[in-house]
């Protein structure tokens, strides 16, 4: 799992609520790396994600040179 340790992952791991007539909620609950021969990814949880939430991977924002998302 170096991956995990050495490089920028290139996945965020979303857990993504809809309360009824409500804005989704989505918490970042991890993040995912590709295994080195393309056939996979290692996570690595923060938290769990709520019950009956979707769990959404997607790509990290680019970062200006200040560190804010762009």
């Amino acid at each position: 799992m170096s991956n995990a340790t050495t490089k920028k992952p290139a996945y965020r791991i979303y857990s993504v609520f809809k309360p009824e007539g409500k804005k989704a909620i989505w918490q970042e609950i991890g993040a995912a790396w590709p295994h080195d021969d393309g056939q996979g990814f290692n996570l690595s949880f923060g938290a769990r994600p709520l019950a009956g939430a979707d769990i959404v991977l997607r790509a990290p924002k680019a970062e200006t040179q200040e560190g804010a998302a762009v």
